[in-house]
């Protein structure tokens, strides 16, 4: 199951110990929180039979902190394929351009939180010239690319450099941005007992100062085909999306949603082999 990492629970002990004003103050969650979103979506599909949404659904088994609830008139190519692709991905059926995302009633089982997860995560900088990173923005998407959880976090430490040109934040996103502790209990409850997807997850467990159990991991950027095409180095997210996909994303600000359901869709795209190379690395162990 997913824990507290032992660097949390030694930094936490030092706050602790030192608290500012003389005291500790719990954090408290910021911004709106929608705990009847997922009833509010099936009764949707219960009524756009053969119609096309308009709304980026959100939805989870506990409170949900949505960066925004403005509606899409489309969807982008890898959200649309791993909604209406149930089972085996087929590379020929991805459009290379948004297209309305069709809803049925029988589509409201997509929305639970089911046994796949993915993380991505977004950082901005802090300490002197910005050199070290701090979590600022954190989504987890399921199985069918619904998003689970999508918000701004308020990083602990003073903000040096934004990373505007490649994270998208700027500092007025921290208005209704939560803490990072509301961030990591969250996430924490999210993964519990969940195979997690990610691209070099390890990066954005250790910002969360999180651990998850290794074999509840699947890191999209150690499969062996996936390096084959990096010279058997890290192959960026970016480079495999073009590669087998054949779609281009990261243009320009990065959309921690959208780089979280390409790392799903890739895992998706080769899950037999994936999983066979889990089993295969367990028994060398």
């Amino acid at each position: 199951m997913a824990k507290l990492s032992q660097n949390w629970k030694k930094l936490s002990s030092k706050i602790q110990d030192k608290p500012k004003n003389g005291s500790v103050k719990k954090p408290t969650l910021k911004g709106k929180i929608s705990k009847k979103v997922k009833a509010s979506i099936s009764e949707k599909l219960s009524t756009t039979n053969n119609t096309t949404t308009t709304t980026t659904t959100t939805t989870s088994t506990t409170d949900v902190v949505p960066i925004a609830s403005s509606t899409k008139p489309t969807a982008t190519p890898l959200e649309y394929t791993l909604w209406t692709q149930n089972h085996t991905i087929n590379v020929s059926h991805i459009p290379k351009t948004p297209k309305p995302l069709p809803l049925s009633r029988n589509d409201s089982r997509k929305l639970d939180p089911g046994k796949y997860v993915a993380i991505d995560c977004e950082f901005v900088g802090i300490g002197k010239d910005g050199e070290e990173s701090a979590l600022a923005r954190i989504s987890i998407i399921n199985y069918y690319g619904v998003v689970l959880l999508d918000t701004y976090v308020r990083p602990q430490e003073r903000v040096t450099d934004w990373r505007t040109w490649v994270s998208g934040i700027q500092s007025y996103h921290m208005q209704d941005a939560i803490d990072f502790k509301t961030a990591q209990l969250k996430t924490m409850e999210l993964i519990n007992n969940k195979i997690l997807v990610g691209h070099a997850v390890n990066n954005d467990l250790d910002i969360l100062f999180l651990s998850h159990p290794k074999s509840m991991i699947r890191d999209t950027c150690k499969f062996p085909k996936f390096r084959e095409i990096a010279g058997g180095k890290s192959p960026s997210l970016k480079k495999l999306i073009k590669h087998f996909i054949q779609v281009d994303i990261q243009i320009g600000q990065h959309s921690s949603v959208e780089d979280a359901r390409a790392t799903m869709l890739l895992f998706r795209l080769f899950k037999r082999e994936i999983e066979q190379s889990m089993r295969n690395r367990n028994k060398r162990q």
